[in-house]
């Protein structure tokens, strides 16, 4: 497995490839699995005992894999790339797309992913616990 700057992998799994997955700068992927084989050719194995359906993965720089998705043999994600939570997929991720579902299609672009986020963000990311707690209990007004 190749790894870049930056990245942020928490219970991250690989396959029983792990060297054909290729991960660019600052990844940021939580309970993702990148699956380099198709495990389903199991089924063939009385007839094929040696077959095997094995494809690398690669994901570009700055892309956010969300919670539970699963990466499919063969897949290319660009640059730029959100990856909603409980995805799978299937087929190649063009650059600066956001995509989601089950199999994952493009549901927008980052831009406009940025221009509908911005409104609801907090410049809170450096602060520590209680300041962050005490800000975010003002901002809910307690909720």
């Amino acid at each position: 497995m190749t790894v870049g700057e930056g990245c942020r992998l928490i219970d991250v799994r690989f396959s029983s490839e792990p060297y054909l997955v290729t991960l660019g700068d600052r990844v940021s992927a939580t309970s993702t699995r990148f699956e380099t084989h198709d495990g389903g050719v199991w089924v063939f194995r009385p007839q094929m005992p040696g077959i095997d359906v094995v494809r690398p993965i690669t994901v570009g720089n700055d892309v956010f894999i969300g919670y539970g998705s699963i990466i499919m043999p063969g897949v290319t994600i660009g640059n730029n790339v959100v990856v909603g939570a409980g995805s799978v997929v299937t087929k190649d991720v063009p650059s600066d797309v956001v995509v989601a579902g089950v199999p994952a299609r493009i549901i927008k672009s980052v831009e406009d992913y940025r221009s509908g986020v911005l409104g609801k963000s907090h410049d809170t990311k450096g602060m520590g616990e209680a300041d962050k707690r005490a800000y975010y209990l003002r901002a809910f007004d307690g909720r």
